[in-house]
């Protein structure tokens, strides 16, 4: 991880102003059942969608804060990724989608009886947002409507 020191002055001043909400009251939720009991959901703020899904757009104005819905079912070769943020090397995850995007491994932790059950929905979101009031306002508690719905227990969330 690189130091604060190691970046530019204009980079060095963006990360020690970025807008970073706190949540003191969020609360401590203890799991339920084990893992090996458990549904479990795949949320990524990577930026991902299917072949013909619309793109995440770039904008100016904090960030794109819709989501989309990856079926389970869809092969890592029906997910691209169209976040915009150049902060990251994209390399990795157009080589394999598990390092951000693990489908292939949940199936096998599946199989192996380590995970109960995979929801048939995974949702993503962009990440690098500048703002986040439309994730917490509207796309988030739709997201977890639709998380509710499925029963899910378990909820792994990815980073780009």
């Amino acid at each position: 991880m690189p130091k604060l020191s190691a970046l530019s002055e204009i980079q060095r001043k963006s990360m020690l102003m970025w807008p970073c909400m706190e949540h003191d009251d969020t609360p401590w939720t203890p799991m339920a059942k084990p893992l090996s009991e458990s549904k479990l959901s795949l949320i990524t703020t990577a930026g991902l969608h299917l072949r013909g899904d619309k793109p995440f757009r770039a904008s100016h104005d904090g960030g794109d804060t819709t989501f989309r819905t990856i079926p389970r079912s869809a092969s890592g070769a029906d997910i691209i990724q169209t976040h915009t943020s150049l902060g990251f090397d994209h390399t990795g995850i157009y080589r394999d989608i598990n390092v951000t995007f693990p489908i292939d491994r949940l199936t096998e932790l599946v199989e192996q009886g380590k995970i109960g059950s995979l929801s048939d929905n995974y949702y993503s979101f962009m990440g690098a947002l500048r703002d986040v009031t439309g994730i917490i306002d509207n796309s988030g508690p739709e997201v977890v409507r639709q998380l509710k719905d499925e029963n899910v227990d378990v909820v792994l969330l990815t980073p780009t």
